[in-house]
């Protein structure tokens, strides 16, 4: 028996099995649907999963966890800025041709690197959210900046927008589609055949960013 990371039952009609990027494998079932249902499932269609995990391996490209060393690569707006670390300097962290970390912050990096990315995220998602609203005819909406690790947006029901602060490492088309994404789900709030054509019609290779964020997404961290 394949090991099943997660089991998530909703309203849905039919069982789904999801290979995440990370090669867990997460079912969404229906609220009606049994254990044996589930794992009935997963063995008939176990050699296709480990075909799926074996697929992400050699495709997704391997995340390295930060280790704030010279020439260490840190991502912004989809373009990767080498780190130097300098001495005697008057800001903690600063951006230029690569970005620059003095070294009486370094035992406090990762923090450091965080509240740098979270003030850019503000000023970035704020701009992109005003500028699709207004093109779009869309309310402006209230933003919050997230720590959010499994979801880059959301919508609430009282209309708040919700972004993670790793989405500023992304480029800015991709950027782009979650705010669209986002500000689609103001007027419709599933995944619907309208949702789609209305993400089709404000973004028409809305696809094209959404395959770049499944491949390159788990990259996009501190972690």
């Amino acid at each position: 028996m394949l090991p099943i990371a997660e089991v998530i039952r909703t309203k849905r009609k039919s069982i789904a099995l999801i290979v995440q990027r990370d090669g867990r494998l997460v079912v969404r079932a229906p609220l009606a649907a049994s254990d044996d249902d589930i794992y009935t499932l997963v063995n008939k269609k176990s050699d296709w999963i480990l075909s799926k995990q074996k697929l992400i391996r050699e495709t997704y490209p391997t995340y390295k966890p930060k280790e704030y060393v010279n020439g260490e690569g840190f991502w912004h707006l989809g373009k990767i800025y080498r780190l130097e670390i300098v001495d005697g300097a008057q800001e903690p962290l600063w951006l230029d041709d690569c970005f620059y970390l003095a070294r009486t912050v370094l035992p406090q990096a990762a923090k450091v690197f965080e509240q740098w990315y979270r003030s850019q995220a503000r000023q970035v998602l704020t701009e992109r959210v005003s500028w699709y609203s207004e093109k779009h005819g869309y309310p402006q909406p209230v933003i919050r900046i997230t720590n959010a690790r499994k979801r880059w947006g959301s919508c609430s029901d009282n209309g708040v927008l919700s972004f993670a602060w790793r989405l500023v490492m992304a480029p800015m088309p991709v950027i782009d589609y979650l705010v669209v994404h986002e500000l689609v789900h103001l007027v419709e709030k599933n995944h619907s055949k309208e949702f789609w054509s209305k993400m089709k019609l404000a973004m028409p290779d809305y696809q094209k960013r959404i395959d770049w964020l499944e491949v390159n997404g788990n990259l996009l961290t501190l972690d």
